[in-house]
């Protein structure tokens, strides 16, 4: 994906919202900051340990990132805790 093309396709996100799917099929948007539990140790991040996202991006090849503690971490290195 080209610059043009990742541009246009973020005028329509918020770093600051990220929507997922519940287990019972449900749509739900999640408001930053939410908690997240960390599933193996990466960075300074210990496993089972629990965090907030501050915001949510994505890479130029459309890879979701959370933003904790200012530091960018690839999503499927944590667990989401939603109500």
């Amino acid at each position: 994906m080209n610059d043009k093309e990742l541009s246009s396709l973020l005028k329509y996100s918020s770093p600051r919202e990220l929507y997922i799917v519940t287990w019972n099929n449900l749509l739900k948007v999640l408001f930053c900051p939410f908690k997240v539990t960390v599933l193996n140790k990466v960075g300074q991040l210990k496993k089972g340990q629990i965090v907030l996202v501050e915001e949510v991006k994505i890479t130029n090849d459309l890879k979701t990132v959370y933003i904790i503690k200012g530091v960018a971490y690839y999503y499927y290195h944590f667990d989401i805790l939603s109500e």
